[in-house]
């Protein structure tokens, strides 16, 4: 079973209908995949730079602050020892990668299950093309409010062009991104979703391997 949708052009009139096969769409599986793959993408986006130093790295203490025995003290060989105010630090952190693995089957059907459900809450609007358009924000917003794009948008275009990067680029609520590098977590995001015809055509030939591709009639 397929999902069609209406191509609607920058006044917000119907110039067409796209049709998604049904080996993209997938609504009994996938919600264990999405959540550990949006999991593994916000693990990815740390930096892990949190970084302490230990009693070696510490500048000073090379030199024992007193004799060993005879005056009656507890015996210590550093200054920067972790219990001296100013020390070193015992089990601090240290640069690390917080990159978690998903196999890219996984990463398929949590993108296929996310893309299904924006699909079936009706949030996925599909444009024929910004040609039409000028390089104003005004212009784009303009657009935005004939497709009746309310709240903030996702914008996935086949690829970038001085027109639409320049007109997007001052949307407070909108983020502009090529079709082959959407994410199960930016499909989730955003409340609405908005293709270029061009960019549905790439995002289901290049991140949904399994598919074919959509069919306009």
């Amino acid at each position: 079973m397929s999902m069609k949708l209406n191509i609607l052009d920058v006044k917000g009139a119907s110039v067409g209908e796209y049709s998604i096969d049904d080996s993209c769409l997938e609504f009994e599986k996938g919600t264990q995949a999405v959540h550990d793959t949006v999991i593994a993408i916000l693990a990815g986006e740390r930096a892990g730079t949190a970084s302490t130093k230990t009693r070696g790295e510490v500048r000073g203490g090379g030199k024992k602050p007193w004799k060993q025995k005879g005056l009656g003290r507890a015996r210590t060989g550093s200054i920067r020892n972790p219990i001296w105010r100013g020390g070193g630090i015992t089990f601090g952190p240290r640069p690390r990668s917080f990159a978690k693995k998903i196999n890219k089957k996984v990463r398929v059907l949590a993108l296929r299950r996310a893309f299904s459900e924006r699909l079936k809450e009706n949030s996925v609007i599909m444009l024929n093309s910004f040609d039409s358009a000028d390089s104003k924000t005004k212009s784009m917003k303009s657009a935005l409010d004939n497709l009746k794009v309310i709240g903030n948008v996702l914008i996935i275009v086949d690829d970038y062009t001085d027109v639409i990067l320049k007109a997007a680029c001052n949307l407070s609520e909108s983020f502009l991104i090529k079709a082959g590098s959407v994410n199960v977590y930016q499909m989730l995001r955003f409340k609405n979703v908005l293709f270029t015809k061009a960019g549905m055509d790439t995002f289901i030939n290049t991140r949904l391997s399994k598919v074919n591709g959509g069919v306009q009639k």
